[in-house]
């Protein structure tokens, strides 16, 4: 059997008869069989495979004794004109007598497997992966890891179908224990979080509902996206109370063309480019400083310029844009930074520019041409919008008339679209920068210590970790700031109005292309934290989980805070 073959050939059982044969299992025995039938599902972000993992895990929670009693606990929600038909997951183990609620969530969708190169063919099999990698892993770190049957491998392992395991064992736990409970278990399971995040965007809605008609008091959300080591040999199994945020902001930058036979008269927009990316790319001094706190400075995401065949023109606009984390920062606060970088660039670029011209005239003999100049504009969209304004053009009805569809462009392209065509009936053809925002867009939130509901839960976890230190070979340490991006970003919000108003000002069409339900994140305020299941190597081929930690430590953590939060 080929390694492709042995891949389609994968089927994980029945959720029926996958629940039949588990339910009396011990529960890190359930998590782990969970995890495996889960890990057996290819569920790439942006394939039909994220519509199936939702249907087998509705199908898997309908096979609990308790929820086949009470149908209607369990059900879905399709998301707003998606093309595949995906769909939130929901399930809640609900006493009326109490209002109290913790949001247990994950999310479905995974990676794709491009990066198992030839051993795609096993990339959802961890058993045959296991045996590969005890024989042929590329370091001795993943050989003896194989080799120990104490970590897991396979596309999805830790990131995070491991999760979703370990928070549906634990709502079979609470499911056999409903009359005693003080309080209410709700289960989420979304897709699209490997992007988007337009599953959890679309739930905002849904858990607004629950709020007003069940009355649920959304105590915490607890997500479980996995942990691992800082830096090599990191003791630490971190426990996080807030999420980052991230912008995307984007340059479009326009110059001023030339035949390459004159081209020191001409403005490149690739040089001024080079020289923004020079100054933002990797730049910690652009990075936040929060002590003891994972900070990342930012990062370029895409770099090129819009020709699209040969010729000996140079080019006339390029496209930049980043990856920008935001801790406790605002998107106006990150703007400015942006500007500022953008005025040396491109002053940098202009004293370049003259130099080499007057290289140019002195070893030619040719006289000065005062009229040259390499000056560049720099704009925000919203001082760019206002400028085009100023010159009699309607921009929103202009914008309004684009043709652009949502199916086949992405969405930064859209934004992208969008700020070129506005330049297209700019009069002034000057070279210019145009800086703004486009998808996605994660706020950013944390547990606030002189908030005293959310100090509670901080203390919750102080309590726990503390009560469970001999429990793992390592430290738990509590951390403000989860080190990846997370759908946890999407259920709290700390910007004020004006800063998110600044935010939308500043990404082209915000409303029609990346609706974040602003003002009902702000309604909704559910704290959250990420106790995760620990791994190594996420969005790697030798993704794996550690089964010890993940499989018995944290359910019981897990359990303990949500019967804390009960009791409090």
């Amino acid at each position: 059997m080929t390694l492709s073959s042995q891949a389609d050939a994968l089927q994980p059982k029945s959720p029926e008869t996958l629940y039949a044969e588990i339910k009396d299992l011990e529960d890190a025995e359930k998590i782990e069989r969970l995890t495996e039938a889960l890990v057996h599902i290819p569920s790439i972000n942006g394939t039909s495979g994220e519509v199936t993992i939702a249907e087998y895990l509705e199908a898997f929670i309908r096979a609990i004794p308790y929820f086949k009693n009470h149908p209607e606990a369990v059900w879905t929600q399709p998301l707003k004109n998606d093309f595949l038909g995906r769909k939130n997951v929901y399930a809640i183990i609900r006493n009326p007598k109490h209002t109290k609620t913790v949001l247990y969530h994950s999310h479905m969708d995974t990676v794709g497997i491009d990066d198992f190169g030839k051993l795609k063919g096993l990339a959802y099999h961890p058993d045959q992966l296991r045996e590969h990698f005890a024989k042929h892993g590329p370091t001795a770190e993943v050989r003896g890891h194989a080799r120990s049957e104490e970590w897991m491998f396979g596309r999805g392992s830790v990131d995070m179908k491991s999760g979703i395991a370990v928070h549906v064992i634990n709502l079979i736990h609470f499911s056999e224990r409903a009359e005693e409970l003080e309080g209410n278990v709700l289960l989420m399971l979304n897709p699209i979080e490997e992007n988007e995040h337009t599953g959890i965007i679309d739930s905002v809605v849904e858990l607004k509902r629950l709020q007003e008609e069940w009355k649920l008091d959304l105590k915490v959300a607890i997500n479980n996206d996995f942990v691992t080591e800082l830096y090599p040999g990191d003791p630490n199994y971190y426990i996080y109370t807030g999420a980052i945020g991230k912008l995307l902001p984007c340059f479009s930058i326009f110059g001023r063309e030339a035949h390459v036979g004159e081209t020191l008269t001409g403005v490149d927009p690739t040089l001024i480019s080079a020289e923004i990316n020079r100054r933002i790319n990797n730049n910690m001094e652009l990075s936040e400083r929060i002590n003891g706190e994972h900070m990342l400075p930012p990062t370029c995401l895409q770099q090129r310029d819009q020709k699209d065949f040969y010729n000996v023109q140079t080019p006339l606009h390029s496209r930049l844009y980043f990856n920008y984390f935001i801790y406790e920062s605002s998107p106006d606060e990150v703007m400015e930074k942006l500007v500022a970088k953008a005025a040396e660039a491109c002053a940098s670029t202009q004293t370049h520019m003259e130099r080499q011209y007057q290289t140019f005239l002195n070893t030619g003999n040719y006289p000065d041409q005062e009229s040259l100049s390499w000056d560049v504009s720099i704009y925000t969209y919203e001082e760019y919008v206002r400028h085009l304004e100023r010159q009699g053009i309607d921009v929103r009805t202009f914008i309004d008339e684009l043709d652009y569809s949502q199916d086949n462009m992405d969405k930064r392209d859209i934004a992208f679209h969008v700020v070129e065509s506005l330049q297209n009936v700019d009069p002034d053809k000057q070279p210019k920068v145009v800086i703004f925002f486009a998808p996605p867009y994660c706020p950013h939130n944390f547990l606030r210590e002189e908030v005293e509901s959310e100090k509670r839960i901080i203390d919750v976890l102080q309590e726990v970790t503390s009560h469970n230190k001999d429990q793992v070979e390592g430290t738990f340490a509590v951390k403000k700031f989860f080190p990846f991006l997370s759908d946890s970003s999407y259920l709290s919000l700390h910007d004020s109005e004006e800063e998110v108003q600044s935010l939308i000002d500043n990404f082209p069409e915000y409303h029609e292309i990346y609706p974040v339900p602003i003002q009902e994140i702000r309604k909704l305020n559910i704290p959250s934290i990420n106790m995760g299941v620990y791994g190594k190597d996420a969005h790697k081929y030798t993704e794996r989980v550690y089964k010890p930690y993940t499989f018995t430590t944290l359910p019981q953590l897990t359990r303990q805070v949500t019967e804390k939060i009960f009791q409090n």
